[in-house]
């Protein structure tokens, strides 16, 4: 339930219009709701601004369906991540409302917020081609959360004059989603040169000795350059989100 749900539900008992039994039964599953495979957090909208994601590698099409239905009962956008496309698809026969983000292998459902929330631009940047699902999951999720968010795509340190055409636009975002595999650098670079947050995050792009990506990891955690925090490997999910939440006008 979010917010302006609650207070209408409120208003109308105040009003008469809802007698307090109906409200309480409405009520009583505010905190969670049993699903028997699942409890669905359908507070955390109210605790947090952001609903419920669902992490959709190692459930069923079936579970997936349920938990975005039940989490966006309410009418508040709700998505999923992680899914194939072939759980996908068995996803929209179950929920045909759904839409399936191909790049970041995302399901969302609900409408598209408005970007009104954020004070500024999110941007998202990444070091590779191979790198752009994960930030696409990041650059997704703070849109889902009402951010304006620019994209700027392959511009690692091989080739560092592609980072530098991009000077004007980089410089107009409030908060800097770094995404790179292979040695990780590209974080490093951006935060000096911009006087922005940079929220690092690693991918599992790379050769052998990457080891899936904690090699770009240890080298963003030790980065030189101030301003830079990071995330879990692949996690452009909680890199988006947290972009979302330093570029927020208020907190609620």
């Amino acid at each position: 339930m979010d917010p302006s749900r609650l207070r209408a539900l409120l208003e109308d008992i105040r009003d008469g219009k809802t007698s307090p039994d109906d409200g309480l039964r409405e009520l009583r599953d505010l905190p969670f709701r049993s699903l028997g495979f699942a409890h669905a957090d359908t507070h955390r909208h109210m605790r947090t601004g952001f609903p419920e994601v669902v992490f959709g590698s190692g459930k069923s099409a079936a579970q997936i369906a349920t938990l975005l239905g039940e989490l966006g009962s309410g009418g508040v956008p709700v998505m999923a991540t992680r899914v194939t496309p072939e759980v996908a698809a068995q996803v929209a026969t179950a929920l045909p409302a759904v839409r399936y983000l191909e790049a970041p292998r995302m399901l969302v459902l609900g409408p598209q917020p408005a970007p009104d929330r954020g004070r500024g631009v999110v941007g998202v940047l990444s070091a590779g081609t191979s790198d752009i699902p994960v930030a696409e999951e990041a650059a997704v999720t703070a849109e889902m959360d009402g951010n304006r968010v620019v994209r700027i795509f392959d511009v690692g340190v091989a080739g560092l004059h592609r980072l530098l055409a991009h000077r004007e636009r980089i410089e107009e975002a409030e908060v800097l989603v770094v995404v790179a595999g292979m040695d990780g650098v590209l974080p490093t670079v951006v935060g000096g040169l911009f006087s922005r947050p940079v929220i690092a995050v690693p991918t599992s792009v790379g050769y052998g000795a990457s080891f899936g990506g904690v090699a770009a990891l240890l080298t963003m955690l030790n980065s030189c350059a101030t301003g830079v925090a990071v995330v879990n490997i692949d996690n452009g999910f909680g890199g988006g989100r947290l972009a979302s939440m330093l570029n927020r006008v208020r907190q609620t």
